[in-house]
């Protein structure tokens, strides 16, 4: 299987920069329960603008990450661009019968979310110059971590679905799962992991035009049993980079999965459950 991913710079340092490019970049391999195997390169880069340096630190952020992951740079493609880019063609290798879709949530299963939420606000209090070093750092070692140990613990337990939850936010990349699958999925609001102040950056309105879209597009199929705060509420809709994996399991093997992602360093949290109608649903309770 092959897949692509590439952006724009969300945090200032080239180098943290690139290696949070290459983590996003290898999260789709690992939300389908393949290995990946090679990497290539994607990049635009003004090359009469920007001093070549901060080039060298992203590509070699980038490189520095596919080590970490165990994954060969074997090439790559480059554009002279206005704005710079930077991410990676990847390609990897699972078993016919073992690739895990958003097709495979069932009736019953549990929901867990493997990383916080709320990377999309804080990047926007970041550029805005609002946000502390706390919430910065605790976003940036959410974005940097690799999804590498959450996919092997899933491995090990046979889990029947699983995403990532990247830019269309937790409610997006749940109603296509929902969708998908033919299930409704249910959210439970006090159980969302979310980044230090990051509702506080919401409530202050630094939210990116991402979660406004977001909302417009995917709110139609979300049935709100429970109110949530305004903030609260732009976090369901927040655009993540390099966000957690979300994986829906039988209730029988949720403690197995958990067990698992501890393991190996992953903090897993029960957000939530799978039903079986109506279909294409997003309930959200308390």
């Amino acid at each position: 299987m092959q897949t692509v991913d590439f952006f724009t710079p969300i945090v200032d340092d080239p180098y943290t920069f690139g290696m949070i490019a290459a983590a996003n970049a290898l999260s789709d391999i690992y939300a389908m329960g393949a290995e990946p195997i090679t990497a290539l390169n994607l990049v635009g880069f003004p090359l009469d603008k920007l001093d070549h340096s901060i080039l060298k630190d992203i590509l070699r952020g980038g490189m520095d990450k596919l080590a970490e992951a165990g994954v060969p740079l074997v090439g790559g493609h480059s554009i002279d661009d206005l704005e710079v880019k930077y991410g990676l063609a990847v390609t990897g290798l699972v078993h016919p019968e073992r690739v895990l879709t958003k097709q495979g949530a069932r009736a019953g299963d549990k929901i867990v979310l493997t990383k916080a939420l709320g990377t999309g606000i804080i990047a926007t209090a970041l550029k805005a110059g609002m946000a502390s070093d706390e919430a910065v750092q605790a976003a940036t070692a959410s974005m940097l971590a690799l999804n590498k140990n959450a996919a092997q613990a899933m491995r090990a337990v046979d889990v029947h679905g699983c995403t990532d939850i990247t830019g269309f936010g937790l409610v997006g990349h749940a109603r296509e799962m929902a969708r998908e699958s033919s299930k409704a999925l249910v959210f439970y609001l006090s159980k969302l992991p979310l980044l230090p102040e990051a509702l506080a950056y919401a409530g202050m309105g630094l939210v990116p035009g991402g979660t406004h879209s977001n909302r417009s597009f995917y709110e139609p199929w979300v049935i709100y049993e429970t109110e949530p705060s305004p903030e609260l509420r732009d976090i369901l809709y927040d655009p993540q980079t390099s966000g957690g994996l979300f994986i829906t399991v039988a209730g029988d093997a949720l403690t197995a999965l958990l067990a698992a992602l501890a393991d190996r360093g992953v903090a897993g949290a029960v957000i939530g459950e799978v039903l079986e109608e109506p279909a294409g649903k997003i309930f959200i309770q308390e």
